[in-house]
């Protein structure tokens, strides 16, 4: 029995393989729409066998996008194209997700290939927010820390971000807790230095996250899972950590939250991160093991035989793979050949089946 490709239940929704695609911004959206290339770029990974496929970052709120080039899911008009992907997904066997995020004091910053740090207002930009008046770089903008207001308007953009997400079709969401942006940012030390019931301990740290996951299941139906991606340490002193990410993640199991996407870092520019084939693994197996809670394996994984042993293991319930998609949007049918699975490949691509194909290493 091969584990990689067994079937997994999540509430009322079954993911044909621990294949997932992990969320990868593209940074190629035009007010938040999405296009012609997340059609494309989501539905390879759909006819590549994906059991799941969670879309890039989607904002809540226009201040809410990394870049002005972001996906958004902050109006009614961006659910038409939103919509004809998740149905393309479907029809594929692909389960439809989509990670719902706030950039926080990261956001308005510039597409990768088009520049670095803090995008003025003069050409796009805005003027970002986050829990305290602290720049994540010298080249970042500084943010406004939020106010009472401000904080139920992004409790109340996560909630209708939901609804949204709903109509178009959607049947697993992810809250994006991780990486720096504006719920990881409450949650660590280094970025929270609020002194009200938001700041200073534990409880008050994970206050807003706590409340957007209870917005969210107020409106994503109980038959339908609900995914928080987590750094579990920002790798930096006085930060944020494994230990808090536990207890963070045994709190959240009783919330309605079914898995844990254990990833790292993002919130210290330049922390010592020791990136290696596999590096975050031991983090969704240590909250796996503690909590009970299912958890998603991420980080440079890119063989089908590195996944298996991370499931057949135990360290984690699914895998999560970015990079290697991009370079190999067919992962999953690659991955059954060379383990010795049989699995469906699309009619349309019947005759290319036979065709060795042997795994060795990234590609």
């Amino acid at each position: 029995m091969v584990t990689l490709f067994e079937p997994l239940a999540l509430r009322g929704v079954t993911l044909k393989n621990r294949i997932v695609v992990s969320p990868m911004c593209q940074y190629s959206s035009v007010d938040g729409f999405a296009t012609d290339w997340h059609l494309v770029h989501l539905g390879s990974r759909a006819v590549g066998g994906a059991g799941l496929i969670i879309s890039e970052a989607a904002a809540v709120s226009p201040e809410g996008r990394i870049s002005p080039d972001d996906l958004g899911i902050w109006k009614d008009e961006h659910l038409h194209m939103l919509t004809r992907i998740t149905a393309f997904l479907k029809s594929q066997g692909s389960v439809p997700g989509i990670q719902l995020a706030h950039a926080g004091r990261k956001a308005s910053t510039y597409s990768p290939w088009k520049g670095e740090g803090h995008v003025p207002e003069s050409e796009g930009g805005w003027q970002p927010v986050g829990p305290s008046a602290l720049a994540f770089a010298p080249t970042y903008g500084t943010p406004h820390a939020l106010d009472g207001p401000g904080l139920q308007k992004v409790i109340a953009d996560f909630r209708a971000a939901a609804e949204r997400a709903l109509a178009a079709g959607f049947e697993v969401i992810e809250l994006h807790a991780a990486h720096g942006y504006l719920l990881h940012e409450f949650l660590s030390p280094l970025s929270n230095h609020r002194t009200d019931e938001y700041g200073g301990t534990f409880e008050n740290r994970i206050r807003l996250l706590l409340e957007v996951v209870a917005a969210t299941r107020e409106v994503w139906p109980a038959e339908l899972p609900l995914i928080v991606r987590i750094s579990v340490t920002d790798w930096t002193e006085g930060g944020w950590n494994a230990d808090e990410s536990v207890q963070l993640a045994a709190m959240l199991k009783v919330r309605g939250v079914d898995m844990i996407d254990c990833s790292t870092g993002g919130n210290v520019p330049k922390a010592p991160i020791p990136v290696g084939p596999g590096y975050q693994v031991q983090f969704a197996e240590r909250i796996k093991q503690e909590t009970g809670m299912l958890t998603g394996a991420v980080g440079l994984i890119t063989t089908p035989a590195e996944a298996e042993a991370i499931l057949t293991n135990g360290q984690a319930d699914v895998v999560l793979l970015a990079r290697e998609f991009l370079r190999e949007p067919y992962f999953p049918l690659f991955a059954a050949h060379d383990l010795g699975v049989e699995m469906p490949w699309p009619v349309q691509y019947e005759r290319a089946k036979p065709r060795a194909h042997v795994a060795a290493g990234p590609r």
